[in-house]
C-alpha cells in the first residue's frame, strides 16, 4: 500500500503546528520508520495509490489523520498535541482520525480495521 504523506508536529517554541516532512509516495511500513520513538507526531496520509473497497464494493481513497504519540513521550509533549490535536482536526476539517501509541501498528490490516467502521 503506497500513500501520499504529510506529517507535522508542533514547534514548541513558536506554540504552533508546523510542516516537518512531506512523501510523494510511502508505504505504512516506511512511514514506522520516519516517526520518532519517543515524539508526537500528526502524519495525515492520503491513499492515492491503494483502492479502499468496502464491504459493499464500493472504492474510495480516504483521507487519515493518524495521531502518533508513543510510549514514553515526555508528559508536555502528550498534552500539548493532544490539546491541540481536536482543533487541527476541526480546522482541516477531517472525518477519518486515528491514533497509536505503537508504531508497530501501523499496518495495511490496522487501516483497514479503522476504515470498516467508515461505511
Amino acid at each position: 500500500m503506497k500513500c501520499i504523506l504529510i506529517s507535522v508536529k508542533i514547534d514548541k517554541e513558536k506554540q504552533m503546528v508546523i510542516l516537518e516532512e512531506e512523501y510523494e509516495d510511502i508505504s505504512l511500513d516506511d512511514l514506522k520508520n520516519e516517526l520518532p520513538e519517543r515524539q508526537p507526531r500528526y502524519p495525515t496520509t492520503k491513499y492515492v495509490f491503494y483502492k479502499y473497497i468496502h464491504a459493499d464494493g464500493r472504492v474510495s481513497y480516504p483521507l487519515c489523520f493518524i495521531f502518533s504519540s508513543p510510549v514514553g513521550c515526555k508528559p508536555e509533549q502528550q498534552m500539548m498535541y493532544a490539546g491541540s490535536k481536536n482543533r487541527l482536526v476541526q480546522a482541516a476539517e477531517l472525518t477519518k482520525v486515528f491514533e497509536t501509541r505503537n508504531a508497530d501498528d501501523l499496518t495495511e490490516e490496522w487501516l483497514k480495521e479503522k476504515l470498516s467502521f467508515f461505511r
